[in-house]
C-alpha cells in the first residue's frame, strides 16, 4: 500500500521568517536611497569638507601656455591665502564640455584662483579642449594615473571644489556645473568662502 502524498505547505509563521531578510534588505535600501538625496549624486556628502586640501603636487600640462608663459602645475602651497575653485575635468568627459563656458565665465572673477586637475587625459586633447573653450585656470595639474583624484575623493569627472583661504575644502559639487546650480549653489558657496576670510 502506498503512503498518502503530503504537501509541504509552509505555515504563515515560516513564510514570514523566510521573507524577513528580503524585507530587511528593501528597508535598508530605501534608507540609503533617501539619505543620499534620492539618487542625486551631487548631494553625496564629502568626507573632505572641513579638511585641508590634499597636499599632492601635480606636474603642469605640457605645452600649455598663457600669454607666452607656461601655465604652472599644481603646488599645494597655492591654497594658502586665496579662495580657490578646483575643477577636475577631462577632454573625453561630455559633461565637462557642457560646463566649460560656465567655468570660463567664473575664471573672469579676479577674487578667485582657478585650478584645473586634468584627469587621465592625453595632453594634446586637453590642450585642444582648453583652446576651444578658453582656459579659465591659472594652474593646471596633470593627474595621469588618477591617484591625486582619489586623494581629493573624486567619484567621477567633472567635480568642483571650493577651497577657503586657510587651505581647507569648504564645498564640493559632484557632477557638472550647470545653469541651474551655477548662481544658486556654486556662486553662493564661493561668496561664503570669500566672506569667511575677509
Amino acid at each position: 500500500m502506498s503512503e498518502p502524498a503530503t504537501t509541504d505547505t509552509p505555515s504563515p509563521r515560516r513564510s514570514l521568517l523566510m521573507a524577513l531578510p528580503l524585507i530587511g534588505f528593501a528597508a535598508l535600501a530605501a534608507v540609503f536611497w533617501f539619505r543620499l538625496g534620492s539618487g542625486d549624486p551631487s548631494r553625496i556628502p564629502s568626507a573632505l569638507i572641513g579638511r585641508p586640501a590634499p597636499q599632492t603636487a601635480l606636474p603642469p600640462l605640457p605645452g600649455l601656455v598663457n600669454n607666452g608663459a607656461p601655465v604652472p602645475g599644481l603646488d599645494p602651497a597655492v591654497f594658502k591665502g586665496k579662495v580657490s575653485v578646483v575643477n577636475v575635468w577631462a577632454s573625453w568627459c561630455v559633461p565637462c564640455h557642457e560646463e566649460a563656458p560656465l567655468l570660463t565665465e567664473l575664471g573672469k572673477d579676479k577674487r578667485l584662483q582657478m585650478v584645473g586637475i586634468n584627469y587621465k587625459d592625453a595632453p594634446d586633447n586637453a590642450r585642444r579642449f582648453l583652446g576651444r573653450y578658453g582656459n579659465p585656470f591659472g594652474l593646471v595639474g596633470v593627474d595621469d594615473n588618477g591617484r591625486a583624484s582619489i586623494e581629493w575623493g573624486v567619484y567621477g569627472v567633472p567635480e568642483t571644489f571650493v577651497v577657503g583661504r586657510e587651505g581647507t575644502i569648504v564645498y564640493k559639487l559632484v557632477g557638472p556645473i550647470t545653469p541651474a546650480n551655477f548662481d544658486t549653489v556654486l556662486k553662493v558657496e564661493i561668496d561664503k568662502a570669500l566672506k569667511a576670510g575677509s
